[in-house]
């Protein structure tokens, strides 16, 4: 009797031990990740991150690594919330392809015959841009990013009214120019559609069929959801610091979803299997063949001699292309406050990844990606992180020295009015309204998303600065932003000329009123 207990017992830890090597962390070609992954949270000084890595319809490797709350020590795991950014867009672009699936568009008939409330800078815009040309980002539009980052709103249809006032810098398809703007248009073309908003179409038409139970669009559904992340960034002496989540709201189709990497993993698999998920075709095969095909060069991205096997670069649907080492990717990175995500898939190889992490405008996603594909492709080995770091330090150390030559040369004369003369409220019909205010000594700015430390600059021109509610102003870290105060003919300020962003040229902001106001 005790032998044939024991050779039971043996049995039963034959299979556990089976079964634990089966298991996707054991696969050999994964060996050795937990000690490079804790390389990147020391190197990089990152609370957090997770990845999963999907090979033909299965998850081969999934994990979470260090902390989704830094304060409270509570741990990563695979089913930890993050915001994915604009990782996002290829599930608005999706939701057009089913659309037109359904016979209900055509992406290359000009997208004011669906959306009439659409009106763009001009008549040939109007005539011309299709959804075809605002899916591969080629309208002739920069980003106005600034528009609905600074001056949010929670009603799409408000954000869409701004883009008629929006001057392109290029022709239309005469080049590629990345427009959030243009998938808040998709989303309310569904809208228009479909009789639901571009959330519910998520949920319905991708989620539920995907089974991504632990995916959302809001940041209440999110801070309901449970194993949630808290978004983290660096201060300027690269020490960690608590975000606030941000409320996209308005720009919701461009960057909204929360998701996992348990859930992304099934989205990637969907992708890998010509858009069907289960044996169902979740995503058109058409439209999933044109959304990873090039739509629009990006640039030339020629071979590098420190990286001669990564070249080209274009975009899709939704999704951007290249060539690594020899293997055509498919990928797209996101970003939102507190938060940075890749989502990226070899269709040749079957392979697909994905990295969220925890920490704004992070280098991490991409360095991770980049590490295990190497690995699953059983690729040459290529220290991903030292090459990211000396990268990023020689950029630092040149936009320092750039800085200390500008601030030599630079003029500091006083401002030629009283602070409070510089006060009011100063509009733009692409951006929104900008409070200008003065508090003691300073004069500060304030947008819907923001409050800005202004310090004077030179005469009227003031640097733009953020301020922290709880931390106050980190000198160390500007928008690079200059706020130049106009005057009329007699003297007093009318307006506001900046360039908030650099492909956009500067505008003015002009004064709704000329009465001091002053903050109690």
């Amino acid at each position: 009797m005790k032998l044939r207990i024991i050779a039971a017992l043996l049995c039963t830890v034959c299979l556990q031990v089976n079964a634990q090597k089966s298991t996707p962390q054991e696969d050999a070609r994964f060996a050795g990740l937990d000690t490079t992954f804790q390389r990147v949270l020391k190197t990089w000084n990152v609370a957090g991150f997770a990845v999963a890595v999907v090979q033909k319809n299965k998850v081969i490797y999934a994990k979470g690594f260090g902390y989704r709350d830094l304060e409270a020590k509570l741990p990563v795991t695979t089913n930890t919330m993050f915001a994915i950014g604009s990782c996002s867009k290829s599930f608005t672009t999706t939701l057009i392809g089913k659309l037109q699936d359904d016979k209900k568009l055509n992406i290359d008939e000009p997208v004011n015959k669906y959306l009439p409330a659409l009106k763009f800078y001009n008549d040939a815009m109007n005539n011309g841009i299709t959804l075809h040309d605002m899916m591969s980002h080629r309208t002739g539009l920069a980003r106005f990013d600034m528009s609905w980052y600074f001056f949010n709103t929670p009603s799409l249809d408000s954000m869409v009214k701004r883009v008629q006032f929006m001057e392109p810098n290029a022709g239309l398809r005469e080049k590629w120019q990345y427009n959030n703007f243009m998938f808040a248009a998709q989303g309310a073309v569904i809208e228009k559609l479909s009789g639901k908003s571009w959330g519910d179409n998520v949920k319905e038409r991708l989620f539920i069929p995907l089974e991504m139970n632990r995916s959302n669009v809001t940041i209440p559904e999110l801070r309901k959801g449970g194993d949630i992340s808290v978004g983290y960034t660096l201060r300027g002496d690269n020490s960690i610091k608590k975000m606030d989540y941000y409320h996209i709201e308005g720009m919701s189709p461009a960057g909204a979803i929360n998701s996992t990497v348990n859930d992304m993993a099934k989205w990637l698999i969907t992708w890998i299997n010509n858009g069907k998920y289960n044996g169902k075709q979740v995503i058109p095969a058409d439209f999933r063949d044109q959304a990873i095909s090039s739509q629009a060069i990006v640039d030339g991205s020629l071979p590098e001699k420190k990286s001669p096997d990564t070249y080209f670069s274009t975009y899709g649907f939704g999704w951007f292309m290249d060539s690594y080492k020899g293997h055509y990717r498919v990928e797209h990175g996101g970003n939102i406050d507190g938060f940075s995500a890749s989502a990226s898939f070899f269709p040749a190889d079957s392979v697909g990844i994905i990295v969220l992490t925890n920490q704004n405008g992070s280098k991490v996603p991409g360095i991770v990606r980049d590490i295990i594909t190497d690995k699953v492709l059983k690729l040459k080995y290529q220290d991903w992180i030292s090459t990211v770091k000396n990268a990023q330090d020689k950029a630092d150390q040149a936009r320092d020295k750039q800085h200390e030559e500008k601030e030599k040369t630079a003029k500091h004369n006083p401002p030629t009015h009283a602070l409070a003369d510089y006060a009011g409220n100063y509009t733009h019909p692409a951006y929104g309204t900008l409070k200008v205010y003065t508090k003691n000594d300073s004069l500060f700015a304030q947008t819907v998303t923001h409050l800005l430390w202004l310090r004077p600059a030179n005469y009227d021109t003031f640097e733009v600065f953020d301020k922290d509610p709880v931390e106050g102003i980190d000198t160390a870290k500007s928008y690079g932003i200059n706020l130049q105060f106009h005057m009329d003919v007699t003297g007093t300020i009318d307006g506001i000329e900046t360039q908030l962003e650099g492909a956009v040229k500067p505008f003015i902001f002009r004064k709704e009123d000329k009465q001091v106001t002053t903050a109690k």
